[in-house]
């Protein structure tokens, strides 16, 4: 009964809302030289290069998205100026801002949304407690202060129009299931496709804070926790390490792979930033996709990764270790590498990479293993591994 009610309410939202599916229709008028007449600026991005925001007059905002992908920011959606040209927005996605009840089904932007300062404005996730790693987020969800209401493939789209959802922020995993983010467009509901995990620069994953703070109502705050971010890279000294040490960052999967960075991807360029160079920077990338990260068999990564200094092994995807033996049960091979050997592999936090506002600490704590400085209690996104 319930999926029967869930249905009659799209089929009549379907025949009751305007055709362009969320936000407001447009009809046709306006002029082409409208938005460079009414332009007043543009949102000046230091290391993003995934989104893009010009201002105008009245209010406006365009955001537009490396996909292809335009929004349209306004107060109210309802009002809009005259002189906006109407054959265009029916090709954008219209988002009253700020905005107080959000539906996220990117964990990766929960963790910029909270440090902008806008957490109690998201009011339902598809990442059920159990796989949050955040403890803050896992209590919100865990007391229904966040509702969970299913996997992003399957969301309840009752939940969504009872609870009078006024954005959907989604990340591009949403392409695989392209008929959930038309679902939610009938309900009336802007979906926002996110794509900060595409920055190749870590700095660029952390810029997304100030769209965030643009549509939440919290630019001030979202600018002011990424500039005190940007500092403490720039206070990075890399100059205390006399050698840049050889990294590889790592896991191994159930298969037994080796699952690696590719090259020239954020976390490679972490450990650039830090004072160190990436162990595998000469692979090839034979993965025709658009993932960061790419497998290899064991002798493989042996060969490219034996002599390097430091082992970083990723326990995000596959779960931590608690000790050097740990790693040597995953293949005894790894008995063989320089820094098993020298005592020098380190392990990360299993919530490291849903805490995207990390980016700029990790680089410090990076900076302090890669010049031997790193005290082991005081770290709070990497562990020695004994």
């Amino acid at each position: 009964m319930k999926a029967l009610k869930t249905l009659l309410l799209i089929i009549l939202l379907c025949l009751t809302l305007p055709l362009s599916g969320c936000g407001s229709s447009a009809e046709e008028g306006g002029s082409a030289g409208a938005w460079d007449e009414h332009l007043t600026g543009s949102m000046e991005l230091k290391y993003a290069d995934q989104f893009h925001v010009d201002y105008y007059e009245d209010g406006i905002s365009v955001v537009t998205v490396e996909d292809g992908l335009r929004y349209l920011v306004t107060e109210d959606a309802e009002a809009l100026p005259e002189w906006l040209p109407k054959d265009e927005l029916s090709g954008m996605t219209v988002i009253a801002a700020p905005t107080h009840k959000v539906y996220n089904a990117a964990s990766s932007a929960m963790d910029l949304i909270d440090a902008a300062g806008a957490l109690d404005s998201v009011v339902m996730t598809s990442t059920q407690a159990s796989d949050w790693g955040i403890g803050k987020i896992k209590d919100l969800v865990e007391d229904g202060t966040i509702r969970y209401i299913g996997k992003y493939r399957a969301p309840d789209y009752e939940a969504l129009l009872e609870g009078d959802v006024d954005l959907a922020i989604e990340s591009t995993m949403i392409y695989h299931s392209p008929q959930i983010k038309e679902a939610i467009e009938e309900l009336g509901i802007p979906v926002l496709v996110e794509r900060s995990s595409y920055e190749s620069d870590p700095l660029g994953r952390l810029e997304w804070i100030r769209l965030y703070g643009l549509l939440f109502g919290k630019d001030e705050e979202a600018q002011k926790f990424f500039d005190e971010a940007v500092a403490k890279v720039e206070a990075v000294d890399t100059d205390a390490i006399e050698k840049a040490p050889s990294v590889a960052f790592f896991s191994v999967n159930s298969n037994g792979s080796v699952v690696v960075r590719k090259p020239g991807d954020y976390v490679t360029k972490m450990i650039e930033t830090a004072g160190g160079t990436y162990a595998l920077n000469d692979i090839a990338n034979e993965d025709d996709n658009a993932l960061s990260t790419m497998n290899m068999q064991m002798e493989a990564f042996y060969d490219k990764a034996v002599d390097a200094d430091i082992l970083i092994y990723n326990s995000t995807i596959e779960g931590g270790l608690s000790g050097m033996s740990d790693l040597i049960a995953l293949s005894d091979r790894f008995s063989d590498f320089a820094a098993v050997k020298n005592g020098n592999v380190w392990c990360t936090d299993a919530s490291t990479f849903q805490r995207t506002t990390g980016a700029a600490d990790m680089i410090v704590e990076m900076n302090k293993i890669f010049a031997g400085a790193a005290d082991d209690s005081g770290m709070e996104y990497f562990h020695r591994l004994d």
